[in-house]
Protein backbone atom coordinates (compact mmCIF):
# COMPACT_ATOMS: atom_id res chain seq x y z
CA UNK A 1 0.00 0.00 0.00
CA UNK A 2 1.18 3.65 -0.86
CA UNK A 3 1.67 6.56 0.93
CA UNK A 4 -2.03 7.91 2.32
CA UNK A 5 -3.87 11.35 2.08
CA UNK A 6 -4.92 12.96 4.75
CA UNK A 7 -8.31 14.31 5.63
CA UNK A 8 -6.41 17.61 6.95
CA UNK A 9 -4.71 17.67 3.70
CA UNK A 10 -8.37 17.91 1.60
CA UNK A 11 -9.60 20.19 5.04
CA UNK A 12 -6.54 22.71 3.56
CA UNK A 13 -7.33 22.46 0.05
CA UNK A 14 -10.64 23.19 0.31
CA UNK A 15 -9.28 26.35 2.14
CA UNK A 16 -7.49 27.33 -0.93
CA UNK A 17 -9.55 26.68 -3.48
CA UNK A 18 -13.04 28.33 -1.68
CA UNK A 19 -12.45 31.94 -3.42
CA UNK A 20 -12.41 30.24 -7.01
CA UNK A 21 -14.52 26.91 -6.86
CA UNK A 22 -18.38 27.05 -6.40
CA UNK A 23 -20.29 25.52 -3.72
CA UNK A 24 -22.60 23.51 -5.59
CA UNK A 25 -25.89 22.41 -4.29
CA UNK A 26 -27.59 19.19 -3.17
CA UNK A 27 -30.84 17.84 -3.51
CA UNK A 28 -32.79 15.51 -1.28
CA UNK A 29 -35.47 13.21 -2.98
CA UNK A 30 -37.72 10.63 -1.77
CA UNK A 31 -36.23 7.15 -2.03
CA UNK A 32 -39.24 6.01 -4.06
CA UNK A 33 -38.35 8.28 -6.85
CA UNK A 34 -34.98 5.53 -7.16
CA UNK A 35 -37.63 2.71 -6.68
CA UNK A 36 -36.01 1.84 -3.28
CA UNK A 37 -37.54 1.06 -0.19
CA UNK A 38 -39.29 3.84 2.03
CA UNK A 39 -36.28 4.89 4.58
CA UNK A 40 -34.77 8.16 4.45
CA UNK A 41 -34.44 10.58 1.39
CA UNK A 42 -31.40 10.49 -0.67
CA UNK A 43 -29.62 13.30 -1.02
CA UNK A 44 -27.85 14.49 -4.86
CA UNK A 45 -24.33 16.21 -5.31
CA UNK A 46 -25.12 18.76 -7.71
CA UNK A 47 -21.50 18.72 -8.72
CA UNK A 48 -21.87 18.97 -12.19
CA UNK A 49 -23.09 23.36 -11.80
CA UNK A 50 -19.03 23.09 -11.25
CA UNK A 51 -16.77 25.50 -12.92
CA UNK A 52 -15.89 23.08 -16.31
CA UNK A 53 -18.68 21.29 -15.59
CA UNK A 54 -16.99 18.76 -13.56
CA UNK A 55 -15.79 18.26 -9.82
CA UNK A 56 -11.91 17.97 -11.49
CA UNK A 57 -12.30 21.65 -11.53
CA UNK A 58 -11.35 21.32 -7.46
CA UNK A 59 -8.28 18.87 -8.20
CA UNK A 60 -6.99 21.63 -11.23
CA UNK A 61 -7.28 24.82 -9.25
CA UNK A 62 -5.56 23.14 -5.64
CA UNK A 63 -2.76 22.06 -7.78
CA UNK A 64 -2.18 25.29 -10.09
CA UNK A 65 -2.61 27.26 -6.92
CA UNK A 66 -0.10 25.08 -5.14
CA UNK A 67 2.81 24.24 -7.13
CA UNK A 68 5.28 26.12 -8.97
CA UNK A 69 4.68 26.14 -12.58
CA UNK A 70 6.72 25.86 -15.47
CA UNK A 71 7.29 29.25 -18.45
CA UNK A 72 5.70 26.90 -21.07
CA UNK A 73 2.34 26.54 -18.55
CA UNK A 74 0.76 23.31 -17.72
CA UNK A 75 0.25 20.15 -19.72
CA UNK A 76 -2.59 17.33 -19.13
CA UNK A 77 -3.69 14.28 -20.59
CA UNK A 78 -7.34 13.23 -20.28
CA UNK A 79 -10.43 11.68 -21.43
CA UNK A 80 -11.96 15.45 -22.08
CA UNK A 81 -13.26 16.44 -18.17
CA UNK A 82 -10.01 16.91 -16.63
CA UNK A 83 -8.35 18.53 -19.35
CA UNK A 84 -11.71 21.05 -19.47
CA UNK A 85 -10.91 21.25 -15.87
CA UNK A 86 -7.05 22.34 -16.20
CA UNK A 87 -8.14 24.70 -19.21
CA UNK A 88 -10.32 26.26 -16.97
CA UNK A 89 -7.92 27.10 -14.01
CA UNK A 90 -4.82 27.34 -16.30
CA UNK A 91 -6.96 30.56 -18.15
CA UNK A 92 -7.85 31.96 -14.31
CA UNK A 93 -4.34 32.30 -13.76
CA UNK A 94 -3.29 33.26 -17.55
CA UNK A 95 -1.30 29.90 -17.96
CA UNK A 96 -1.48 28.05 -21.05
CA UNK A 97 -2.35 24.50 -21.14
CA UNK A 98 -1.92 21.79 -23.91
CA UNK A 99 -4.42 19.37 -23.49
CA UNK A 100 -4.31 15.56 -24.63
CA UNK A 101 -7.01 13.98 -25.26
CA UNK A 102 -8.12 10.16 -27.18
CA UNK A 103 -10.14 10.49 -29.67
CA UNK A 104 -12.67 8.75 -28.05
CA UNK A 105 -13.63 11.94 -26.42
CA UNK A 106 -17.03 13.85 -26.98
CA UNK A 107 -17.19 16.57 -29.10
CA UNK A 108 -18.86 18.81 -26.23
CA UNK A 109 -15.61 18.24 -24.12
CA UNK A 110 -13.33 19.15 -26.95
CA UNK A 111 -15.75 22.38 -27.74
CA UNK A 112 -15.12 22.91 -24.23
CA UNK A 113 -11.46 22.69 -23.96
CA UNK A 114 -11.19 24.91 -27.23
CA UNK A 115 -13.43 27.58 -25.19
CA UNK A 116 -11.17 28.14 -22.70
CA UNK A 117 -8.20 28.66 -24.89
CA UNK A 118 -6.45 25.34 -24.39
CA UNK A 119 -4.36 23.38 -27.40
CA UNK A 120 -5.87 20.64 -27.98
CA UNK A 121 -4.17 17.39 -29.33
CA UNK A 122 -6.19 14.46 -29.95
CA UNK A 123 -4.17 11.69 -29.30
CA UNK A 124 -4.52 7.69 -29.56
CA UNK A 125 -7.84 5.64 -29.21
CA UNK A 126 -7.89 5.37 -25.33
CA UNK A 127 -6.30 7.55 -22.05
CA UNK A 128 -3.07 5.99 -21.75
CA UNK A 129 -2.21 6.60 -25.12
CA UNK A 130 -3.15 10.51 -25.28
CA UNK A 131 -0.84 10.19 -21.53
CA UNK A 132 1.99 8.65 -23.48
CA UNK A 133 1.90 11.67 -26.04
CA UNK A 134 1.53 13.90 -23.26
CA UNK A 135 4.94 12.79 -22.03
CA UNK A 136 7.20 12.91 -25.06
CA UNK A 137 5.52 16.79 -25.59
CA UNK A 138 6.77 17.39 -21.63
CA UNK A 139 10.23 15.74 -22.46
CA UNK A 140 10.71 19.00 -24.93
CA UNK A 141 9.15 21.52 -23.11
CA UNK A 142 9.49 23.60 -19.77
CA UNK A 143 5.93 22.77 -18.83
CA UNK A 144 4.23 21.24 -15.76
CA UNK A 145 2.39 18.39 -15.72
CA UNK A 146 -0.97 17.89 -14.03
CA UNK A 147 -2.36 13.99 -14.16
CA UNK A 148 -5.59 13.67 -14.16
CA UNK A 149 -5.84 11.34 -10.47
CA UNK A 150 -2.16 10.34 -9.59
CA UNK A 151 -1.39 13.41 -7.99
CA UNK A 152 -2.01 14.40 -4.20
CA UNK A 153 -3.00 18.04 -4.81
CA UNK A 154 -5.58 16.80 -7.62
CA UNK A 155 -6.68 13.90 -5.12
CA UNK A 156 -6.86 16.03 -2.18
CA UNK A 157 -9.03 19.16 -4.22
CA UNK A 158 -11.44 16.49 -5.65
CA UNK A 159 -11.53 15.16 -1.96
CA UNK A 160 -13.63 18.55 -1.10
CA UNK A 161 -16.20 17.50 -3.16
CA UNK A 162 -17.23 14.86 -0.06
CA UNK A 163 -16.03 17.22 2.47
CA UNK A 164 -18.20 19.37 0.90
CA UNK A 165 -21.14 17.41 0.31
CA UNK A 166 -21.37 15.99 3.91
CA UNK A 167 -21.26 19.33 5.74
CA UNK A 168 -24.47 20.28 3.36
CA UNK A 169 -26.14 17.57 4.78
CA UNK A 170 -25.51 16.61 7.89
CA UNK A 171 -23.32 13.71 7.87
CA UNK A 172 -23.45 11.07 5.29
CA UNK A 173 -23.54 6.75 6.25
CA UNK A 174 -22.49 6.08 2.38
CA UNK A 175 -21.59 8.05 -0.73
CA UNK A 176 -22.09 6.64 -4.45
CA UNK A 177 -19.33 7.89 -6.74
CA UNK A 178 -18.52 7.30 -10.45
CA UNK A 179 -15.47 6.00 -10.59
CA UNK A 180 -12.28 5.70 -13.71
CA UNK A 181 -8.71 6.31 -12.71
CA UNK A 182 -10.47 6.94 -8.49
CA UNK A 183 -9.26 10.74 -7.89
CA UNK A 184 -12.82 11.12 -6.75
CA UNK A 185 -13.59 8.24 -5.04
CA UNK A 186 -10.19 8.40 -3.26
CA UNK A 187 -10.39 11.52 -2.37
CA UNK A 188 -13.92 10.79 -1.02
CA UNK A 189 -12.00 7.69 1.16
CA UNK A 190 -9.25 10.09 2.69
CA UNK A 191 -12.16 12.69 3.54
CA UNK A 192 -14.41 9.95 5.48
CA UNK A 193 -12.22 7.24 6.48
CA UNK A 194 -13.99 4.50 8.72
CA UNK A 195 -16.58 7.06 9.29
CA UNK A 196 -18.78 5.95 5.94
CA UNK A 197 -18.81 3.91 3.22
CA UNK A 198 -17.70 4.83 -0.12
CA UNK A 199 -19.58 2.94 -2.86
CA UNK A 200 -17.81 2.79 -6.31
CA UNK A 201 -19.89 2.78 -9.44
CA UNK A 202 -18.62 1.53 -12.71
CA UNK A 203 -19.81 0.02 -16.15
CA UNK A 204 -18.39 -3.80 -16.53
CA UNK A 205 -16.73 -2.46 -19.43
CA UNK A 206 -14.61 0.45 -17.62
CA UNK A 207 -13.91 -1.73 -14.51
CA UNK A 208 -10.43 -0.22 -13.40
CA UNK A 209 -11.68 -0.51 -9.08
CA UNK A 210 -13.85 -3.93 -9.30
CA UNK A 211 -10.71 -5.33 -11.17
CA UNK A 212 -8.20 -3.93 -8.72
CA UNK A 213 -10.10 -5.29 -5.88
CA UNK A 214 -10.48 -8.61 -7.14
CA UNK A 215 -6.64 -8.79 -7.83
CA UNK A 216 -6.13 -7.08 -4.47
CA UNK A 217 -3.92 -4.54 -6.45
CA UNK A 218 -4.60 -2.33 -9.77
CA UNK A 219 -4.65 -4.49 -12.94
CA UNK A 220 -4.92 -3.37 -16.47
CA UNK A 221 -8.21 -3.60 -18.22
CA UNK A 222 -9.82 -3.59 -21.56
CA UNK A 223 -12.19 -0.36 -21.57
CA UNK A 224 -15.04 0.30 -24.06
CA UNK A 225 -18.58 0.97 -24.03
CA UNK A 226 -20.84 4.36 -23.55
CA UNK A 227 -19.06 5.54 -20.10
CA UNK A 228 -15.09 5.35 -21.42
CA UNK A 229 -14.94 8.61 -22.29
CA UNK A 230 -15.43 9.79 -18.73
CA UNK A 231 -14.43 6.47 -17.26
CA UNK A 232 -11.69 5.21 -19.67
CA UNK A 233 -8.57 4.62 -17.11
CA UNK A 234 -6.93 1.19 -17.79
CA UNK A 235 -5.91 0.67 -14.25
CA UNK A 236 -6.60 2.40 -11.15
CA UNK A 237 -4.39 4.70 -9.41
CA UNK A 238 -2.29 4.13 -6.98
CA UNK A 239 -3.01 6.89 -4.80
CA UNK A 240 -6.69 6.03 -5.18
CA UNK A 241 -6.14 2.03 -4.39
CA UNK A 242 -4.21 3.56 -1.40
CA UNK A 243 -7.55 5.31 -0.30
CA UNK A 244 -9.89 2.70 -1.28
CA UNK A 245 -8.52 -0.49 0.12
CA UNK A 246 -7.79 1.10 3.45
CA UNK A 247 -11.64 1.73 4.28
CA UNK A 248 -15.14 1.11 3.65
CA UNK A 249 -15.14 0.74 -0.17
CA UNK A 250 -17.39 -1.87 -1.89
CA UNK A 251 -18.11 -1.95 -5.84
CA UNK A 252 -21.19 -1.25 -7.52
CA UNK A 253 -21.04 -2.77 -11.48
CA UNK A 254 -24.12 -1.98 -13.75
CA UNK A 255 -24.01 -2.83 -17.23
CA UNK A 256 -24.31 0.29 -20.31
CA UNK A 257 -28.04 -0.48 -21.11
CA UNK A 258 -28.60 0.24 -16.98
CA UNK A 259 -26.59 3.70 -17.12
CA UNK A 260 -28.85 4.60 -20.20
CA UNK A 261 -31.98 3.67 -18.22
CA UNK A 262 -30.62 5.95 -15.15
CA UNK A 263 -29.34 8.54 -17.44
CA UNK A 264 -32.95 9.06 -18.52
CA UNK A 265 -34.60 8.23 -15.89
CA UNK A 266 -32.55 11.41 -14.00
CA UNK A 267 -33.77 13.73 -16.83
CA UNK A 268 -37.11 12.62 -16.66
CA UNK A 269 -37.39 12.80 -12.78
CA UNK A 270 -35.28 15.83 -12.06
CA UNK A 271 -34.99 17.68 -15.38
CA UNK A 272 -30.77 17.26 -14.95
CA UNK A 273 -28.90 16.08 -18.05
CA UNK A 274 -25.43 14.34 -16.98
CA UNK A 275 -23.02 12.75 -18.38
CA UNK A 276 -23.56 8.96 -19.20
CA UNK A 277 -20.55 7.88 -16.74
CA UNK A 278 -22.23 9.70 -13.70
CA UNK A 279 -25.07 7.91 -14.32
CA UNK A 280 -23.59 4.90 -12.81
CA UNK A 281 -24.36 6.24 -9.53
CA UNK A 282 -27.83 6.32 -9.79
CA UNK A 283 -27.91 3.17 -11.91
CA UNK A 284 -26.49 1.50 -8.68
CA UNK A 285 -29.42 1.92 -6.79
CA UNK A 286 -32.06 1.50 -9.20
CA UNK A 287 -31.05 -1.78 -10.38
CA UNK A 288 -29.85 -3.06 -6.80
CA UNK A 289 -25.92 -3.34 -7.56
CA UNK A 290 -26.17 -1.20 -3.76
CA UNK A 291 -29.63 -1.35 -1.78
CA UNK A 292 -28.99 1.09 1.17
CA UNK A 293 -30.75 -0.06 4.57
CA UNK A 294 -33.27 2.11 5.43
CA UNK A 295 -32.03 4.25 7.76
CA UNK A 296 -28.84 4.75 5.79
CA UNK A 297 -27.79 8.20 4.73
CA UNK A 298 -27.01 8.50 1.42
CA UNK A 299 -25.22 10.44 -1.13
CA UNK A 300 -25.05 10.27 -4.06
CA UNK A 301 -22.64 12.58 -6.31
CA UNK A 302 -23.74 13.99 -9.70
CA UNK A 303 -20.27 14.94 -10.73
CA UNK A 304 -20.21 16.17 -14.60
CA UNK A 305 -22.33 16.88 -17.05
CA UNK A 306 -20.02 17.64 -20.46
CA UNK A 307 -22.14 16.11 -22.53
CA UNK A 308 -24.94 17.17 -25.39
CA UNK A 309 -28.17 17.34 -25.07
CA UNK A 310 -28.96 15.26 -28.28
CA UNK A 311 -30.32 12.07 -27.10
CA UNK A 312 -33.13 13.79 -24.94
CA UNK A 313 -34.14 16.02 -27.90
CA UNK A 314 -34.73 12.49 -29.87
CA UNK A 315 -35.21 9.83 -27.66
CA UNK A 316 -34.93 6.96 -30.76
CA UNK A 317 -31.11 8.22 -30.55
CA UNK A 318 -31.09 7.02 -27.06
CA UNK A 319 -32.83 3.77 -28.00
CA UNK A 320 -30.33 2.97 -30.38
CA UNK A 321 -27.66 3.46 -28.42
CA UNK A 322 -29.01 1.14 -25.52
Amino acid sequence: MGSRLSRSAVEEAHDRIRPYIRETPTLAVPRAALGLPAGADVHLKLEFLQHSGTFKARGATNFIRSVSIGRDGVVAASGGNHGAAVAWAARERSVRANIFVPTISSPAKVTRLLQYGADVHQVGAVFAEALEASVGFLAERDATSIHAYEDPFVMAGAGTTTLEFAEQVGGLDTVLLACGGGGLAGGAAAVLGESARVVVCEAATTNAFAAAQRAGRPVDVVVSGVTADALGATRLGALAWSELSAVDSVSAIVTDGDVLAARRHIWTEWRIVVEPAVATTVAALMTGAYTPAPDERVGVVLCGANTTFDHFDDPQGLEKTS
